[in-house]
């Protein structure tokens, strides 16, 4: 079995206050786009469940990686029989995009599949839920409000398919703590589900990434970069997650922008493709 797990973005992203445990509540919008790892279970050849990782270099053991973990998760509710498991890393790690936690929920709904185990949605992201914050939105994998730490869901109606996006992201990435270091939990004065009703021209100057103000002071290069989004004529730009990565969304189509971003953005990963899974 092939699957494909696909990377997210945020739009708008308030912290909205520290919480006992340490953590900081959040409201965002997660919405899926169209940039891509690849993931094949098969049935194992030996006795043993393995994972093989390629592409991009993943600084972490297999056995800690979260598509093992979800194995695991998985086979302490439900033995399972063992897997080989070949990961292929195409989308950037530590660029705000989820790549990581869509690997581990895509392991779940390809068991699901390939054992014809018959869990429900809501039963698998429950088990996701366990392993990361925002692991559940990738069970579902359509646009979604998002509270609590990244895990309360609520659904909204928002389809951004028309437009192209373009994702960039520098080489060094950001640490979580940088990200952090600077922003003061606040609740906004309009909710975020009401400032995405406005049209998306509307958006530039209402919705905000409240990492930005933490993140740009640090990295320059990082606030130049969304600004050379906007010049290329995005009709809305930002950061996702706490960074590295900053998007930008178009009504020009991808042919027409590919040659530009290669231009603009040399030493950077790059995505362009119309927002649509």
């Amino acid at each position: 079995m092939i699957l494909f797990p696909n990377a997210k973005i945020n739009i708008g992203l308030n912290i909205t206050g520290k919480r006992d445990d340490g953590y900081h509540n959040i409201v965002t919008l997660f919405y899926p786009v169209p940039w891509r790892d690849i993931l094949e279970i098969v049935p194992a050849k030996g006795s043993e469940t393995t994972l093989t990782v390629t592409g991009r270099y993943v600084d972490c053991p297999p056995e800690k990686n979260l598509v093992m973990k979800a194995y695991n998760a998985l086979n302490d509710m439900i033995s399972l029989p063992p897997v080989d498991i070949y990961l292929h890393k195409i989308i950037p790690d530590g660029a705000g995009l989820g790549g990581g936690s869509a690997d581990a929920s895509f392991t779940l709904t390809g068991l699901n599949r390939l054992f014809e185990l018959g869990l429900s949605n809501d039963t698998l992201a429950d088990i996701a839920a366990k392993l990361g914050a925002d692991c559940a939105f990738f069970i579902y994998n359509r646009p979604r409000i998002a509270r609590g730490i990244g895990n309360i869901f609520s659904d909204i109606d928002m389809d951004l398919s028309r437009y192209t996006i373009v994702i960039v992201k520098p080489s060094n990435g950001v640490s979580t703590a940088q990200a952090y270091s600077g922003v003061t939990p606040s609740m906004p004065p309009v909710s975020l589900e009401d400032l995405l009703k406005n049209d998306i021209s509307q958006w530039k100057d209402t919705v905000f990434n409240d990492f930005e103000k933490s993140v740009f002071p640090l990295r320059p290069e990082i606030a130049a970069a969304k600004q050379s989004l906007y010049d290329m004529g995005a009709i809305y730009a930002s950061m996702t997650g706490s960074g590295a990565s900053l998007y930008g969304i178009f009504s020009t189509d991808s042919d027409t922008l590919s040659a530009t971003v290669g231009t603009m953005f040399p030493d950077y990963d790059t995505l362009v493709q119309p927002l649509a899974l």
